[in-house]
């Protein structure tokens, strides 16, 4: 590539259903977070259940 930037338009009525194109998008999304942190799903859980003032057990 020569370093501009390029464009993909996507027919979202004709191809929005497509499970290829839905894990491509979803591929990208995650590249563009590579380093945030991570967060396991039970600290999720916890995390949002004391922030409502909600008892957690496991």
């Amino acid at each position: 590539m020569d370093g501009q930037n390029r464009y993909v338009e996507v027919d979202l009525d004709m191809y929005g259903d497509n499970q290829l194109l839905e894990d491509f998008l979803d591929g990208l999304e995650a590249m563009s977070r590579k380093g945030e942190p991570t967060y396991s799903f039970d600290e999720v859980v916890k995390t949002e259940f004391e922030r409502r003032g909600l008892k957690f057990d496991v």
